[in-house]
């Protein structure tokens, strides 16, 4: 060797601070994994047992209206045993109690008593508590910039007067469109943490409007929110309708898989590639009510939908109403299922150093356990099927 082994030590001080800076921004994926999708649940009609009943109404929709065998692509009977195992034990992985869209504008005492009884229902909730639960607050744009505020905070005071935060708990912050909101918002959980001695607030951004994918300057600001957010963002939603009307498409158009929420999709998921901060896509309007074919059809669009984000990489979704519940997880499930072989044969075929007539690298062995991790964490696979497909326990 010729070189002059300084040089090596000369680039080491001339990229520390770079090492330190990627570190900081890019950690890696979320070791606590992601929910499968968020319900949403209008404020006012909270309960303590609004996670039971979701789940005994997507079963009885199932019992009125399945099996989904021959209604759903890709899904058996062992899948749907599973499904229903689900719905039983654990219905809705991430909730958002609503005051913003799907609660509505009313007069301000309307809403300083739904922001208390909501927190109330959320104190005596004991049993079925989802993994993640929270708020969705209004937006910080001027006119209801106040109004937000003050009911994450009557929200807060509330509940901590006879319980603790929840584990898992979280505030979505909506309609965000300036990378200042989303500092705002580390202004004002930073201001909510001094005044009830909380730990760290975390928060979600929603991304409903086209000046979050793309500024005045022709920057993609989710990339910089998600950083503004100084380690508080546990999430970044799409949402649907909002953001399809933002860019005038047409009503009967607007959907999750129209090229327009692609593309906003995509540049998501690119800004929060390695930051660890999960990607949700947004929901369906269409909902499985109504006679026989037409649930059918409901859940034929929603399981593809379902379907196709998992293929596009995006793990998590919003759902509106108990009936989505079955096809939510039945897609999902034969999602992780129907890969399950080909993902454990290849993971195991690298850790051996043997062929399976596919070429795998050490980037795409780790993507392959995060599939197998996600199956685990859903209910989609077991442990002992894991073991006996890798020949060991994906961690």
């Amino acid at each position: 060797m010729s070189l002059d082994p300084t040089v090596a030590h000369r680039l080491d001080t001339l990229l520390a601070e770079d090492d330190r800076t990627r570190d900081r921004r890019y950690p890696g994926f979320p070791a606590d994994g992601q929910p499968v999708h968020t319900v949403y649940v209008p404020a006012d009609r909270f309960a303590p047992d609004t996670a039971a009943r979701w789940g005994a109404e997507a079963l009885a929709a199932l019992d009125e209206h399945g099996p989904l065998v021959g209604v759903v692509e890709g899904v058996d009977e062992h899948t749907e045993t599973l499904v229903r195992a689900k719905l039983g034990a654990e219905p809705i992985e991430d909730l958002r109690i609503d005051f913003e869209d799907g609660y509505g504008s009313p007069d301000d005492y309307t809403e300083d008593t739904a922001a208390r009884a909501a927190a109330t229902a959320l104190s005596l909730t004991t049993e079925s508590l989802p993994r993640c639960i929270g708020i969705r607050m209004k937006s910080l744009e001027g006119p209801t910039r106040h109004r937000g505020v003050r009911t994450l905070d009557l929200f807060l005071s509330t509940l901590l007067e006879s319980a603790r935060l929840p584990e898992g708990f979280r505030v979505t912050l909506p309609k965000v469109t300036s990378v200042v909101q989303v500092e705002a918002m580390v202004e004002l959980c930073t201001a909510l943490e001094q005044a009830y001695g909380l730990p760290e607030l975390r928060f979600e951004i929603q991304v409903e409007t086209p000046q979050a994918i793309l500024g005045a300057d022709g920057t993609a600001l989710v990339a910089p929110m998600i950083h503004a957010a100084a380690g508080r963002c546990v999430g970044v939603h799409y949402g649907t309708y909002d953001y399809s009307a933002s860019v005038e498409i047409a009503g009967a158009y607007q959907s999750m898989e129209h090229p327009a929420a692609d593309y906003a999709k995509a540049v998501m998921q690119v800004a929060a590639a390695s930051t660890g901060v999960p990607v949700s896509d947004g929901s369906t309007n269409v909902l499985p009510v109504g006679p026989a074919d037409e649930v059918h059809a409901a859940w034929q669009l929603h399981a593809r939908l379902v379907r196709r984000s998992l293929e596009r990489g995006f793990y998590q979704g919003w759902d509106m109403h108990p009936a989505q519940l079955p096809t939510r997880f039945a897609a999902t499930f034969a999602f992780f299922r129907a890969g399950l072989p080909a993902a454990a044969a290849r993971l195991r075929a690298y850790r051996e150093q043997t062929s399976v007539g596919v070429l795998d690298e050490p980037a795409t062995a780790k993507a392959l356990t995060r599939f197998l991790t996600r199956a685990l964490r859903c209910g989609a696979t077991t442990e002992e099927e894991v073991t006996a497909l890798t020949g060991q326990l994906t961690s």
